[in-house]
């Protein structure tokens, strides 16, 4: 029997689908947390994989987040699975696994809160240990993170290991073998740290502390029945309570940077600066007589964090029935024909039905599903008979006010960008007109046809032949006129059959009156120059003092009197301060007047 877990980091980021996934890991029983999927977004390749069958949580409260899961191949189909530590979320008492323990010290109301994230999974199963058989159950679990900018998040995740150590020992000793895996965000010891110095009162730290009573010591472990037996005898410090085991640690005791989760903002995995805080703890006597071995798998990519496996020499017994909460079981994917009330709500056609959209449809259903559930005919809106029929929303709504509301909802034009930043031009004579409209006119000026001519001031007409000088800067009319590419200058000292010495003198006349102004760009030309005069991109990167690389530019992002601000460091990946090759401890604040 091999069991894996890893912390995903959304399950629909497989480029290869979850199917090739699992069997790249090649595991009997698959358990992944923080899927990121809630119910009405789990699709049926993800939830029904051939060859396997599988166990979901989704969160409540909010969408994309959370949320585990746990796949078991055909071979071991679990004879009981459960949602959720509290036995709040169990709809069906049929294939329940039960034994939640004493729960008083918890009210109603947080032991609904602890468990509508969607973080726990239960599936138990059946295996044959020492020719003997042996109930096993799997506690997937992702354990909540303490964000240090909410302190209400560090009391939630300490009552959920409370919680999630009660229901594990009442199993326990209900006489079923206990393994917990998964994402626990707490680094054990200092050697599971990539620096432990860094963090004041390191062993004090409260999820420390209870890691400390939920497991027994690796050298008491090893020892666990010789010490229990001299502990009633001796006057020497008591054995811990714990009555677990993290099977790492209990082959690999003293093997340092075997670190599970790396920051892949700051590179760290490169440099292999992290924690280990993926684990898979199993009751002591399940460890003695079934597990042979356990360990991570670094080269795995795909996520920030790396999975774990650990291998029991104990058989698998499949079950022949699927227990309810199997995904193949749920009515979306079971392939039988639903009732038509699962897809239409009732609804007073008297109420206008923007008053039926104000009470959002329970869970966590998003916008496109909640328009569907309002609508479940589709936007066609046809009969069998082929016509077209009339909406709930046109039906309570008169002519008129759709007229009017159709107009408003028209969008007005969008404003040439450029106006903004084009200099003004003071116009000598009265009768002149903007700069900016005129290089518009002149665009539609490329527009007429020969067979509508049209008459330029001065005598010349769109089907003549006027002097032109390629790239001349485009002035106002009537000194120039932009013709694409060429400007046609009626005012031109070129000499022409076509044009007689009274009209020159006429325009040379009005041009050396007129103002030049600036060359407006042309449609489809480069505007990199423009901005460039208008806008200043970032300052260059300076370079780091202990490598001199150019630095990377960042920007603080934490809410404070610094966010905004913008900051200089070295372009290296974050590691250990006595990595040579990790990053430089070089900071420098962007200096805005520069």
């Amino acid at each position: 029997m091999k069991i894996v877990s890893w912390n995903i980091n959304g399950i629909r980021t497989f480029k290869g689908g979850i199917k090739n996934a699992l069997e790249s890991l090649d595991a009997d029983i698959v358990c992944v947390q923080e899927t990121k999927v809630t119910r009405d977004l789990l699709d049926e390749r993800t939830a029904i994989v051939e060859g396997y069958n599988s166990y979901f949580s989704f969160s409540r409260g909010r969408s994309g987040y959370s949320g585990v899961a746990t796949y078991c191949k055909d071979s071991a189909t679990p004879f009981a699975a459960e949602e959720g530590l509290t036995g709040l979320l169990t709809t069906n008492p049929k294939g329940t696994i039960g034994c939640y323990g004493d729960s008083s010290e918890f009210s109603s109301e947080e032991l609904q809160l602890l468990d509508n994230e969607g973080r726990a999974v239960l599936t138990q199963h059946r295996v044959m240990c020492e020719d003997t058989p042996e109930t096993v159950t799997v506690i997937n679990v992702y354990c909540p993170r303490a964000d240090p900018e909410k302190p209400e998040r560090e009391h939630f995740k300490l009552q959920f290991y409370k919680l999630l150590q009660c229901r594990a020992e009442a199993i326990l000793e209900a006489g079923s073998r206990v393994i917990i895996l998964g994402d626990v965000n707490t680094s054990h010891r200092p050697i599971d740290h990539c620096d432990p110095d860094y963090i004041d009162d390191f062993e004090d730290h409260p999820g420390r502390k209870w890691l400390n009573g939920l497991l027994v010591d690796d050298s008491e472990g090893k020892e666990y029945e010789k010490n229990n037996e001299e502990s009633e005898n001796t006057s020497s410090k008591p054995l811990r309570s714990g009555k677990f085991v993290d099977t790492f640690r209990h082959f690999h005791p003293t093997r340092s940077k075997a670190f599970t989760c790396w920051n892949t903002m700051t590179g760290a995995r490169q440099t292999n600066y992290g924690t280990r805080i993926d684990y898979i703890f199993a009751d002591h006597p399940l460890v003695k007589m079934g597990f042979v071995a356990a360990d991570i798998m670094p080269e795995v990519e795909g996520s920030d964090h790396c999975p774990v496996w650990g291998k029991l020499c104990c058989p698998l017994l499949s079950s022949s029935k699927l227990p309810p909460l199997c995904t193949r079981n749920l009515p979306e994917f079971a392939g039988r024909q639903q009732k038509l009330s699962r897809f239409l709500i009732k609804m007073d056609q008297q109420q206008p039905v923007r008053e039926a959209c104000r009470d959002p449809l329970p869970g966590s259903q998003e916008t496109g599903e909640t328009r569907e559930n309002l609508n479940p005919l589709g936007s066609a809106g046809t009969t069998s008979t082929g016509k077209k029929r009339k909406l709930a929303v046109e039906s309570g709504v008169p002519k008129s006010k759709k007229i009017m509301t159709l107009k408003a909802a028209t969008p007005k034009p969008q404003g040439n960008l450029l106006a903004f930043f084009k200099p003004k031009s003071v116009p000598v004579a009265p009768t002149r007109e903007d700069p900016v409209s005129q290089c518009e006119r002149g665009e539609e000026r490329n527009e007429v046809t020969p067979s509508q001519p049209h008459t330029f001031k001065g005598g010349h007409s769109a089907g003549q032949d006027v002097p032109s000088i390629p790239g001349t800067p485009c002035t106002e009319y009537p000194q120039g006129v932009c013709m694409g590419d060429k400007v046609h200058v009626p005012g031109s000292n070129i000499q022409d059959a076509s044009v007689n010495s009274q009209n020159q003198e006429k325009d040379a006349a009005l041009a050396s009156e007129a103002t030049v102004d600036p060359p407006c760009p042309r449609k489809g030309a480069s505007l990199g120059g423009f901005w460039k005069t208008v806008l200043r991109g970032p300052p260059p990167p300076p370079p780091c003092k202990a490598h001199g690389e150019p630095c990377v530019l960042r920007t603080v992002k934490k809410a404070g009197p610094n966010m905004g601000k913008q900051f200089f460091v070295c372009n290296r990946p974050q590691g250990h301060a006595s990595n040579p090759e990790a990053r430089c401890n070089y900071f420098s604040w962007v200096d805005k007047g520069k």
